[in-house]
């Protein structure tokens, strides 16, 4: 079927993801390709020293970026979406969303962003003998307990971002296991949270005396393929706010990110792995067995499927890219030049391999918030140099691109080197490498691996969580996620690979060794401007 055919037969599939600036929509055809898209900007707000983002915000994003969706869908096909095959919701992982019996949220979203939950996941790691990071759920829900919030004794239910959508527009409370593996650790056997580690959770609280424990409030865990629901007649309403949406539409599981950027690379079998970079940064390798013992800057989540994964998170990616790119927006404004963004982004990232492998001595520190893997509570971007180091135009940009990767390599090394895990082929995707070979030979000589970019590579999750509904309601054969992908979405195309050279890691090398160093301004400055 053309296109416009598959729209109107209700074939076609919605994917729809909440990133940290974008929601974006991508529908995708029978054969699995975009063929429409919409798309919401948005900005987190610090209120009260915390990360968030409205309910309203959310509503009117996601209601924004489903109208972008249907007219585009318009004007390009002179059709309207009535019915779709299925939808699948994804967005940013972790977080705390906390609800009552009245379904109001007790206190305002807190997003994956925030750091000021250290003493609650230090306690938690050291009492599961597990790495219990800052953003995971259930460090914001122990954290919100030490702190003796009043509404603590509220709850009903805690959710993320997405399981938080897909409840509104499905009425299910459940999740799927790559993003449940982000409220608390997942066993890999039964494929939903740890039994043990809930047990001694609930031990840990059971002196405060609430009416719940944690099964009551958590979502129900469900994998990749399985049924979570049907669009309700009030779902369709919240989502569609032209009212053409019909109700009984099938979803997939709701997923973080980490999860759809797995799918979007076909990166959900052993041995596979995928970097995502834009506003944060992080990277997923699906293990062949569990690491030897935690390691603070690594997660262990797991794939849609349920599989171990390694993942390594970092806060800050491309922000502070981005606010110099602005920089240099305003000044071609200021010249009277005329501004094409796309081309702007292009030259400078292509400047940058002008630049010297060491950048020339120049260093950047992209924290726009806390770091956690480098001991960061708070943010302060930064460029530094020295008298004597080589300031040129390319050496800024390379320095910028490098500061962006830098804190991921910190974990990849415990990976790759000390744990020697085994990766075949890691993948790329997410604005950083939007412009072709730059970002991806970056990455080359941060991690001194071959990396590879598809060509969807800029579609990113939105796409990644379609294929997913698709899994769901397309899959005949019962194939397994791993094979489906290989079979129906990529069909032996692994991408357009870069190896790293000899001189760009020994560059890398050195630009990390002056980073570590340069690690004290940061952490001073951090301190001396509250």
């Amino acid at each position: 079927m053309t296109a416009k055919q598959t729209i109107e037969a209700g074939k076609a599939i919605l994917g729809i993801e909440f990133g940290s600036t974008r929601i974006k929509a991508v529908l995708i055809d029978e054969q699995n390709k975009p063929i429409a898209q919409g798309s919401h900007e948005w900005e987190n707000q610090l209120v009260d020293g915390l990360w968030t983002y409205s309910t309203e915000a959310i509503w009117y994003g996601l209601q924004d970026c489903y109208a972008d969706l249907r007219k585009n869908v318009l004007k390009e096909f002179d059709t309207e979406i009535e019915i779709l095959g299925g939808i699948g919701i994804s967005a940013m992982m972790h977080g705390y969303m906390a609800f009552n019996d009245k379904e109001q949220i007790l206190v305002p979203f807190r997003t994956w962003r925030n750091t000021n939950t250290a003493k609650a996941a230090a306690e938690l790691s050291k009492l599961f003998n597990y790495n219990i990071p800052l953003r995971w759920s259930i460090s914001h829900l122990y954290e919100a307990i030490l702190d003796n919030e009043e509404h603590v004794k509220d709850i009903k239910f805690q959710t993320t971002l997405a399981g938080y959508i897909h409840w509104q527009l499905t009425g299910q409370k459940v999740l799927g296991v790559g993003d449940a593996s982000g409220m608390i650790p997942v066993d890999p056997q039964t494929k939903t949270y740890n039994a043990e580690m809930v047990q001694k959770f609930n031990e840990l609280i059971a002196p405060r005396g609430f009416s719940w424990q944690l099964l009551d409030i958590f979502p129900r865990v469900l994998v990749a393929g399985q049924n979570a629901g049907f669009l309700t007649e009030a779902g369709a309403k919240k989502l569609d706010i032209s009212g053409h949406l019909k109700a009984g539409i099938p979803f997939c599981p709701p997923e973080g990110d980490a999860g759809t950027g797995m799918a979007a690379t076909n990166a959900v079998k052993q041995r596979t792995g995928n970097v995502s970079a834009g506003t944060s940064s992080f990277s997923m390798i699906v293990l062949e067995k569990d690491l030897s013992k935690p390691y603070e800057p690594i997660d262990i989540v797991t794939t849609p499927d349920g599989s171990l994964v390694a993942m390594v998170h970092c806060n800050n990616c491309t922000s502070d890219i981005n606010a110099w790119v602005g920089l240099f927006k305003e000044y071609q404004q200021m010249l009277g030049v005329p501004v094409d963004m796309n081309e702007l982004y292009g030259r400078l990232f292509n400047k940058a391999l002008e630049g010297d492998p060491d950048c020339g001595g120049l260093l950047s520190y992209n924290y726009v918030s806390g770091e956690p893997v480098t001991g960061l509570s708070d943010g302060r971007p930064m460029v530094v140099r020295s008298a004597n180091d080589r300031f040129t135009l390319a050496n800024f940009m390379r320095a910028h691109l490098y500061g962006a990767i830098a804190v991921l390599k910190f974990g990849n090394d415990i990976l790759l080197k000390e744990e020697g895990v085994k990766v075949d082929r890691i993948t790329g995707h997410g604005g950083y490498f939007k412009t072709p070979g730059v970002g991806q030979r970056m990455l080359a000589a941060a991690l001194n691996s071959p990396i590879s970019v598809m060509e969807t590579a800029g579609e990113g999750g939105a796409w990644g969580i379609a294929l997913l509904a698709a899994y769901v309601v397309n899959n005949p054969l019962k194939q397994n996620l791993a094979e489906w992908l290989d079979v129906n979405v990529f069909a032996g195309n692994t991408g357009s690979e870069i190896a790293p050279t000899a001189d760009d890691v020994d560059g890398f090398n050195r630009y990390i060794e002056n980073y570590k160093a340069g690690l004290a301004i940061e952490h001073a400055a951090v301190k001396a401007k509250k």
